[in-house]
């Protein structure tokens, strides 16, 4: 009875050693490089070359943007391709992006836009506050404008819909 006991103790021990020590153990699996392409593709919301920059802005029903600073160099051709990628109706939130001359009080400019509605929230009378717009996109919607960048500085954008600015602004920042 003695003997079966420690062959027992002994089975038990050496299997519990197996499984301790790697006994299940995997096998090291090659690696395969993946081919990589000579050009790499931009991924992104901005795609910056020497000439350009490219920026890819979305609105949504949070009323945020997903782009809050953009660089660029002075004479630099800016283009910007806004798009609402919400799902409320347009006349409940609809986007666009208002680029402002450096100095420009933000809040007064907002305030005078909230009255101009029928032209897309783009009042006439600050036009010589605004460097470039879009269009309001709703849902779905989008637009895209194409302008050079001014001269170095700190440029606000926003959205100028009624409650927006606050929270869908950004600053473009020219070097």
């Amino acid at each position: 009875m003695k003997k079966i006991s420690i062959i027992c103790a002994v089975a038990i021990v050496s299997a519990t050693a197996l499984i301790s020590c790697g006994g299940n153990e995997t096998k090291e699996q090659p690696v395969t490089e993946q081919p990589t392409s000579m050009v790499e593709e931009p991924v992104g919301p901005i795609v910056t070359t020497d000439s350009t920059v490219t920026v890819h802005i979305e609105g949504d029903d949070q009323m945020k943007y997903n782009v809050n600073e953009i660089t660029a160099k002075a004479g630099q051709k800016i283009t910007i391709h806004i798009k609402n990628v919400g799902k409320l109706p347009k006349e409940a939130m609809a986007h666009n992006f208002v680029l402002l001359k450096s100095g420009t009080d933000v809040a007064a400019y907002a305030e005078k836009a909230i009255a101009a509605k029928d032209v897309e929230y783009i009042p006439a009378s600050e036009s010589d506050k605004v460097i470039a717009h879009t269009k309001m996109v709703g849902p779905g919607e989008s637009d895209t404008i194409s302008f050079d960048a001014p001269a170095a500085g700190k440029y606000d954008y926003i959205c100028s819909f009624p409650g927006h600015y606050g929270i869908m602004k950004g600053v473009l920042i020219v070097q």
